[in-house]
């Protein structure tokens, strides 16, 4: 440990050096490794050349993430209950968050324009529209575009008739996600939950412990019965919609943005049900000093935004 002092003397604590940052990076790549082997896997073009074991190396990744990840908040949390975060410190905490959560809007600014780009450039050029009419001429004759994709390129032309383009089977749903059922209802929730959080944040900053307490368990169980009824809205797609990760662009697109959103839900989750423990079981936080759930409430409300597009441009528009 180290302590420098600033023109204005006001002491700045330098944690020690650690190994966790190397842990994490570490973890990270065994993650990516096995996810890579995994999924490979699942295809039978590369089953003899993926490595059958891909999923257990993520899963071990997975698990030295998690251990890394306990153990640099728990370095951190000691070191604030020692007061030996500075405001300055604290204000580098509060832009690291800020970065962090910057990162994850480009993570899925990034999916929501692949979907841009599918409904709106490439399976329209494949129709014939725009630019598309040779494309459509010399590779997918007879293909038309509509949104959701109820009928893909393969099953309107037939595999048969196209051996340069085709790469693959894919069968179109049945049907399409009804955005009035499931969809609605878990909106509701996230929305509520949101200002469940604020509600919470607002005791806490009155010091009312126990309100605090009773909003943020509200918090929990409303986000995590998101999660449940997303749970079951992909079984549903599965069994009786046929919509699945092999119905063509909409079944891949559908699935991408709602599964990685769903399992940023999960991390938002832990990260308030972490706090909520350090409330109830520790006495944690006070009116001047709550970062770990002020950080926390600003992902949660980063999720619930991120929600409210998806529930637009996934299920209605």
């Amino acid at each position: 440990m180290a302590e420098q002092t600033t023109a204005d003397n006001e002491t700045y604590y330098v944690p020690e050096q650690s190994k966790l940052a190397i842990c994490m990076a570490i973890a990270v790549a065994i993650m990516v490794v096995g996810v890579g082997d995994g999924i490979n896997s699942l295809n039978p073009k590369f089953a003899d050349v993926a490595n059958p074991n891909g999923w257990m190396i993520f899963y071990t990744g997975l698990g030295c993430f998690i251990l890394t990840l306990f153990s640099w908040f728990r370095v951190t949390i000691i070191e604030e209950k020692q007061g030996l975060n500075s405001p300055q410190l604290k204000h580098s905490y509060v832009l690291g968050m800020q970065w962090f959560i910057f990162s994850e809007v480009m993570f899925f600014a990034c999916f929501f324009g692949v979907l841009f780009y599918a409904r709106n450039l490439s399976v329209p050029w494949l129709a014939g529209e725009g630019d598309g009419a040779l494309t459509n001429e010399y590779l997918w004759s007879g293909f038309e575009y509509s949104w959701p994709l109820v009928s893909t390129p393969q099953e309107t032309v037939g595999i048969a008739n196209q051996v340069i383009a085709n790469n693959g089977e894919f069968t179109s749903a049945r049907e399409v996600v009804d955005p009035w059922h499931i969809p609605l209802i878990n909106t509701i929730l996230l929305v509520i939950s949101s200002v469940t959080v604020h509600f919470a944040h607002s005791a806490l900053k009155a010091n009312k412990r126990k309100a605090f307490n009773n909003w943020l368990a509200i918090s929990l169980l409303l986000g995590f019965t998101f999660v449940g009824f997303q749970i079951y809205e992909y079984y549903e797609a599965y069994t009786h919609l046929g919509l699945t990760l092999e119905s063509g662009i909409y079944g891949s697109t559908f699935f991408i943005l709602t599964g990685f959103h769903g399992f940023h839900v999960c991390m938002g989750g832990i990260m308030l049900a972490v706090q909520w423990l350090r409330s109830i079981s520790r006495g944690d936080f006070t009116p001047e000093e709550h970062f770990g759930f002020e950080a926390s409430s600003w992902y949660w409300h980063f999720v619930d935004v991120v929600w409210l597009g998806l529930f637009l441009f996934v299920y209605i528009i």
